[in-house]
């Protein structure tokens, strides 16, 4: 029987054997060892020229073992699952299996060998990984990934000053404070602020301070040392401040950052350092503080929800950004920027009628440029037409749906051919609308392309 076992296990067979990353132990049913590969070797220490030919028993009384699956595969013809000591110390979990012939005759009893000891140290090892690509990815959900370098959309002689003001503070390292209602681009200002200033080859980390509870604000913007509380993790960790060393923060809702926390940043914009809870030792760190909020900061002083020492910190370099009801001139730049930018990532073409552009100038946009970027996001998203209407705009912005003979027409500052225009532009858009191509109307209508497109104000190239 071993003859004809180590014919079988010729040379291609033990390569495979002794390829396997598992212990591989066979014997026959009579439980006289026939192999052993090379990591079951490197597992117990023992050689295969010492246990060939020995029954596993004998193998037992001499102490080489503890246990053996052998007897009880035997008997039961079913796996078997166990855990073995060896004399040397190493625990081993065995898991043996019974081979049968052809005939259904059981003919050997492999087992396989994977040291405990080893695959505890193995599960530590995927435990501390995971623990830091959490880590990393909890860091990365604040890096900045919007287009660092596209310039803010403006037409007015209000934001012109405002780009003037983040040119000249972009050549210095002064910390900068941005403020303005929710929604009026302050992290575009902040990103591009950063985009053209001496450290744009690097990533700006941004915090949401309204989102950082007050418990763990600390750890998370300055890290902790090894143990530093209890659930800390045993290698620490690494805080905001020093992942943005060499680069810029931008501490969004500075506002909302709780007193315990304003003045360990103060010590941050004074000295230059940090220190990580549960250590005494500071950490010289370069960073470029960009800080914005919707809060009035000088009344949150007089109420006593933010530091005077730390207000006139950052008070020194202030952009302010006005609201869109300020910059009216703005608002058709900004759509007409939004609708570019949304049709090209959706394959789409569309246009405003000017009567929708009328509507849109006429809002007093309360959510600010964010209103107005969500609006026509969703315009783009929801509407088949080549042509945004009146009608397509929310209620609030275009509360009467007219008609082309509606009483705001027929006031006396109208003229005829004005009303005559109008009309036009309204049957020809509904017409488009309806048949769904430009050159379909032409067809049915006998009228020019050009012709529609001219009274409808629509580019030639649709």
């Amino acid at each position: 029987m071993a003859d004809c076992l180590s014919q079988l296990l010729g040379h291609y067979a033990k390569f495979i054997l002794d390829s396997l990353s598992d212990g591989v132990f066979i014997s026959d049913v009579a439980g006289k060892t026939i192999y052993i590969n090379r990591m079951y070797e490197q597992l117990t220490g023992i050689r295969q020229k010492d246990v060939q030919g020995k029954n596993v028993r004998l193998l037992v009384q001499e102490g080489v073992f503890d246990h053996i699956l052998n007897p009880e595969i035997v008997r039961t013809r079913e796996p078997v699952t166990h855990t073995q000591q060896l004399g040397n110390g190493t625990r081993l979990v065995l898991s043996g299996y019974p081979v049968f012939d052809e005939e259904g005759t059981l003919r050997l009893v492999v087992t396989f060998a994977r040291d405990v000891t080893r695959l505890a140290s193995l599960q530590s090892q995927v435990d501390a990984q995971h623990q830091l690509i959490d880590q990393i990815s909890g860091h990365l959900a604040h890096i900045d990934h919007e287009n660092n370098r596209q310039e803010p959309v403006f037409a007015g002689e209000a934001m012109r000053k405002t780009m003037e003001l983040t040119r000249r503070f972009a050549d210095t390292d002064a910390t900068v404070l941005i403020l303005g209602e929710t929604g009026v681009g302050k992290d575009v200002f902040g990103r591009y602020l950063h985009s053209i200033s001496a450290r744009k080859d690097k990533i700006m980390l941004k915090v949401d301070c309204g989102g950082l509870a007050e418990s763990l604000a600390e750890s998370e913007l300055f890290g902790y040392q090894p143990g530093a509380f209890t659930g800390a993790s045993s290698k620490g960790k690494t805080g905001y401040f020093e992942i943005a060393d060499g680069s810029t923060i931008f501490l969004d809702e500075i506002g909302e950052l709780p007193l315990s926390m304003q003045t360990r940043l103060l010590r941050v914009l004074q000295d230059g350092e940090i220190v990580r809870v549960g250590s005494s030792k500071p950490r010289k760190i370069d960073v470029r503080v960009i800080a914005a909020t919707n809060r009035d900061l000088a009344k949150c002083v007089e109420d006593g929800t933010f530091r005077r020492d730390l207000f006139y910190r950052l008070n020194v370099a202030t952009l302010r950004i006005p609201p869109l009801r300020e910059r009216p001139e703005d608002i058709l730049p900004l759509a007409e920027h939004y609708l570019k930018e949304y049709t090209a990532k959706y394959h789409k073409s569309m246009a405003f009628m000017d009567v929708t552009l009328d509507l849109l100038l006429a809002w007093h946009w309360p959510g600010n440029v964010r209103e107005l970027q969500n609006m026509i996001h969703s315009l783009v998203i929801t509407q088949k037409g080549p042509l945004i209407t009146p009608d397509d705009l929310p209620i609030q912005i275009s509360p009467r749906k007219t008609t082309p003979c509606s009483e705001e027409i027929l006031a006396p500052r109208h003229s005829l051919k004005e009303i005559v225009a109008e009309m036009e532009r309204d049957f020809l858009r509904k017409a488009v609308e309806a048949h769904g191509s430009v050159q379909k109307v032409a067809e049915l209508y006998k009228v020019n392309r050009s012709t529609i497109f001219r009274k409808l104000r629509m580019p030639e190239n649709w």
